[in-house]
């Protein structure tokens, strides 16, 4: 399980409140905020996930925040970096990269499950009417990613395929693709452009179909 999913999220109401204590003028440098989130599923989910959270926003900041959702994890990054996106959500490695980078933002919150936890799992799946039952049947076989900033689409399972001593996924795999999404994974993974796909398993997502089975869970 990854145990912590970078968020600048809940606490964003308290952090700018915070700040207009001692500064009241910042609604007059920022009238709108700008509120972004990565491509984890299709732009009508995301928008329809995280709609209520921007209206809060705006409720408690007392000025407009607008929800921006990202073509790609690097987009967020981007944004940042040039002062257009104001708030921005996260994965660990899209949130790392941006610092390293020299995005000048910090982590003050973090998403929190129903049950209380902060984990989620990156795994594989395939078709649950393939043959393949296990990583080690898929050689040459073509695997599915989410996006190169992905924590649980791309480095944990590249972490943790060369733990099994695949240290090269691109010579292992007959072709490794970006899809975008982790929804986007699944889907390439349906139409059988790809044969396997590694990908995130959130709790607030729809839940895996029964066409779809997970062969391998990144531990």
């Amino acid at each position: 399980m990854i145990n912590r999913r970078i968020i600048l999220a809940g606490a964003a109401a308290l952090a700018f409140t915070a700040s207009a204590a001692s500064a009241q003028d910042w609604k007059t440098k920022y009238p709108e905020l700008t509120f972004a989130v990565v491509p984890a599923e299709n732009a009508s989910g995301v928008t329809e996930r995280w709609t209520p959270f921007v209206a809060y926003l705006s409720k408690e900041l007392g000025v407009k925040v607008n929800l921006r959702i990202a073509n790609d994890y690097a987009a967020v990054i981007e944004g940042q970096r040039s002062g257009n996106i104001h708030i921005a959500c996260y994965g660990s490695a899209s949130f790392a990269r941006a610092r390293l980078t020299g995005v000048k933002t910090d982590a003050f919150a973090s998403d929190l499950n129903a049950d209380g936890g902060t984990g989620y799992y990156s795994m594989f799946f395939v078709k649950a009417s393939s043959p393949y039952k296990s990583i080690d049947q898929l050689k040459g076989k073509n695997l599915g990613l989410v996006d190169p900033n992905s924590t649980s689409g791309n480095n944990v399972p590249r972490f943790e395929l060369d733990k099994m001593g695949i240290s090269d996924a691109d010579a292992y795999f007959g072709k490794v693709v970006f899809t975008g999404s982790h929804e986007n994974a699944l889907l390439a993974l349906s139409q059988g452009t790809v044969d396997v796909a590694a990908k995130g398993r959130f709790p607030h997502h729809p839940q895996v179909g029964a066409d779809h089975w997970a062969i391998h869970v990144c531990v």
